[in-house]
């Protein structure tokens, strides 16, 4: 139950709250997380005065506030559309509309698992987070697995993503409008780079993949999936389907202007 609400003006103000010991006090964001929290009695900080909404670019960067809404980034015009197709798509994925209005970036991060579909896209183009106090800068990459130790007294005030790769997703679920059993992204840098993310399995979207050429993405899929095995697929299900859409994706990537064409001609 929630003890105690505050809704500071100054990061700082917000700072010291979340350090308290007792009682313990969270961040709140959209809330969509929050409101489902049965632990013991808590406190919870409201960020939404702290200015933490905005969507900026900087260069090749991409700077996206911590309570920037789903919602807002779907809609942004700042990203190319190289990666907001992709982006667009994994998030119509992720929650509906309504809940990508409240739902913000920096709260999907700390509470998703596995089976995210945003997350496991933005995951692909190596994103960065910057904490405070300290404006720590840590790749998201190395977060999602030890989220819990990241607790108390810190907060996410953003996060980076490139603008110069091509990201590619795509998703298997059992229906249109579920969760997906197998989801998997590409970013492909000009360089060649590329980093290939799944998702549909454990705690958090994975990354199979990241080399200076996209030789043996396919691999690497069916190889990360071997152990993949739950109440909503197989193992053996995951990985031959993960090999199949990664093959599709890496030749998106590599060819953007061949699947523009595509879209246009059926549209």
């Amino acid at each position: 139950m929630i003890v105690e609400y505050h809704r500071p003006e100054q990061l700082s103000e917000a700072l010291a709250l979340l350090a308290r010991e007792t009682p313990r006090t969270l961040p709140l964001g959209g809330g969509t997380v929050l409101s489902r929290v049965r632990k013991p009695d808590f406190a919870v900080v409201d960020l939404q005065r702290l200015g933490l909404n905005k969507i900026e670019k900087e260069g090749q960067l991409l700077h996206i506030g911590a309570t920037v809404t789903l919602q807002q980034l779907y809609e942004t015009e700042l990203v190319p559309a190289s990666i907001q197709d992709a982006l667009r798509e994994s998030l119509l994925h992720e929650v509906s509309r309504n809940l990508r209005q409240t739902a913000t970036v920096a709260g999907l991060l700390a509470s998703c698992d596995g089976r995210s579909p945003f997350v496991t896209a933005l995951l692909a183009l190596d994103p960065r987070m910057t904490w405070s106090p300290g404006e720590e800068i840590q790749p998201v990459g190395d977060y999602l697995p030890l989220r819990e130790e990241f607790r108390g007294g810190r907060l996410i005030t953003s996060v980076r993503i490139p603008l110069n790769p091509t990201l590619r997703f795509a998703q298997v679920a059992r229906s249109p409008m579920d969760r997906p059993v197998v989801c998997a992204a590409v970013a492909m840098w000009p360089s060649g780079r590329t980093r290939l993310t799944l998702g549909g399995f454990g705690s958090a979207p994975i990354l199979a993949m990241d080399g200076p050429e996209p030789v043996g993405a396919a691999v690497a899929a069916r190889e990360a999936y071997r152990y993949a095995e739950d109440a909503w697929a197989g193992a053996a299900y995951r990985g031959e389907t993960a090999g199949k859409l990664v093959q599709r994706l890496v030749a998106e990537a590599a060819s953007p202007q061949d699947k523009a064409a595509d879209d246009q001609a059926v549209a």
